[in-house]
């Protein structure tokens, strides 16, 4: 159980939160203490079930058990990664050793926090995901955005150009949406490396620069150019 100290709280202004846990009391516990420091919180306690959550309603933050029924915590997150879905994640779970640590890390997670934990210590570490992951806490993003011919709708996670789909590979995916949330900005590629290789630490930052190629011929058609800044990184501009 987590081990809360006295002291006043800085309330969060209703950020979406996917709580993973098949502890009822631990569940129940976090619920009532994130939803009085400001967080709307969506439970789950299995698998399959969050993880068909998370993909039909994103939350800002994913606070996520590895020991679950159905599929388990790394599953989760391994098809969720694969599936182009980006949102910051927080483990939390009795597996202690760095092993698993590292096996979390490796899967996708931003960050990892061992039970038993503090509950001041849990509230700054998902603050601090979240404001790492600007593209989540700008609710304005919840209706599609538009840069160039190309439209983002955060719901459902997909990329449109007139009314259909995009046909992109995730790595495609993560990288269209990491410009998208920043239209008239260019991204860098030390960030775009994170959007799209999160966790990944075998991965050279040029393979960014592969992903760049293949999705700029797959722009072509929607009049939309994937500018490269010298110093400054990537930019996304429409045709003349």
């Amino acid at each position: 159980m987590p081990r809360a100290r006295p002291g006043c709280h800085v309330k969060l202004a209703a950020m979406k939160l996917l709580l993973v846990e098949d502890d009822d009391a631990l569940r129940t516990t976090l619920q009532r203490a994130l939803t009085r420091l400001g967080w709307e919180v969506t439970l789950c306690m299995e698998g399959h079930a969050a993880l068909a959550q998370w993909r039909l309603n994103p939350p800002d933050v994913v606070l996520l058990d590895l020991s679950l029924p159905g599929l388990d915590g790394l599953e989760i997150l391994t098809q969720a990664r694969q599936g182009g879905l980006r949102t910051p994640v927080l483990i939390l779970t009795a597996r202690g050793t760095v092993g698993d640590r590292i096996l979390g890390l490796n899967a996708g997670a931003d960050d990892y926090l061992p039970k038993p934990f503090d509950l001041d210590e849990l509230e700054a570490r998902l603050r601090a995901l979240h404001r790492r992951q600007p593209e989540y806490s700008d609710k304005s993003a919840a209706s599609p955005r538009e840069t160039c011919a190309i439209s983002y709708d955060k719901d459902s996670g997909a990329i449109y150009f007139q009314g259909e789909v995009l046909e992109l590979t995730p790595r495609e995916l993560a990288l269209l949406r990491a410009l998208l949330v920043r239209p008239g900005h260019a991204v860098t590629k030390e960030r775009l490396f994170e959007c799209v290789f999160p966790g990944e630490t075998d991965v050279q930052y040029e393979a960014v620069e592969v992903v760049v190629y293949r999705l700029r011929k797959k722009l072509i058609p929607t009049g939309t150019t994937l500018m490269t800044l010298r110093g400054l990184g990537y930019l996304l501009k429409a045709a003349d």
